[in-house]
């Protein structure tokens, strides 16, 4: 081989590896986006839907009871205070339940903070239905107060007869520095 074919050859060779580096560095920042779309759609590693969802007249099946337990923590640098107004509910699959929770900022500043949910077993998140909840959006609250957070939801009647137990726990980030405007105009409307 000739040494302009043997340069011909490395060439090719670098470009088909930079063409390489360059789809797996791609493929990964698509990565994180993908899982997410299919953590939604699967109900895996427990993700639930962040959306309401309408509040159907169906069955209530009086035959099954399944429990609903509710945890609550704080994510690192949020001081709220953050709990459920009960542990834990008995609710026949098909019947519509709210829960309250309760936060409290007992900082000095307002604050913006927003729950992250999740299920288990992941299974069941793919039966939980929330047709009204306060992670749906960020919670503002002012310095110094407390308030009362609904969640609303209910149980497909379809939900698999060996969950007999489920657990919805919410994680509360501090969004203050990423609020949206309208997140913000809400507290200022308060004071």
């Amino acid at each position: 081989m000739s040494d302009s074919q043997q340069r011909a050859n490395n060439a090719t060779i670098v470009k088909r590896l930079l063409l390489t580096v360059a789809g797996m560095f791609a493929f990964g920042f698509a990565l994180v986006p993908l899982y997410d779309v299919f953590c939604e759609v699967t109900g895996f590693n427990g993700r639930t839907k962040n959306e309401a969802v309408a509040a159907v007249h169906q069955e209530v099946d009086t035959s099954r009871t399944v429990t609903v337990q509710f945890i609550t923590r704080n994510a690192k640098g949020i001081p709220w205070k953050f709990e459920p107004s009960v542990k834990q509910v008995k609710v026949h699959p098909g019947e519509v339940r709210v829960v309250n929770f309760l936060a409290g900022n007992p900082t000095g500043g307002d604050m913006v903070a927003q729950a992250i949910p999740s299920v288990a077993p992941a299974e069941a998140s793919l039966y939980l239905n929330k047709v009204e909840c306060f992670c749906f959006n960020q919670q503002p609250l002012a310095a110094g107060d407390d308030t009362e957070m609904p969640m609303q939801f209910y149980l497909d009647p379809e939900i698999p007869a060996h969950i007999t137990t489920l657990t919805l726990s919410y994680t509360l980030y501090d969004m203050t520095a990423d609020a949206t405007a309208e997140t913000l105009a809400q507290l200022q409307s308060s004071e």
